[in-house]
């Protein structure tokens, strides 16, 4: 799972983020995008939930280019149940 949380949305973040998901979307199998729509005008900053398929190292390839971003924080997070 990659947790992808964009700040200044309506700036140039949102755009970049998308331009890059785009370029790697074939690693990407679920994709959800959540925001504060109540906020005044929208909330600037964003959170997406992305559920990853393929290659770990590519993972974190994406995770790297996108932290590259101003006012993008991306991070790999594994969750394993013990039983």
């Amino acid at each position: 799972m990659l947790l992808v949380l964009v700040g200044r949305r309506e700036e140039d973040a949102a755009v970049n983020v998308q331009k890059t998901l785009t370029g790697w979307g074939c690693l990407i199998k679920t994709r959800l995008g959540i925001h504060d729509a109540a906020a005044p005008n929208c909330s600037e900053k964003g959170l997406l939930f992305l559920e990853l398929v393929g290659d770990e190292e590519k993972h974190q390839e994406l995770t790297r280019k996108l932290n590259l971003i101003k006012s993008v924080k991306a991070e790999l997070i594994t969750l394993e149940l013990n039983e």
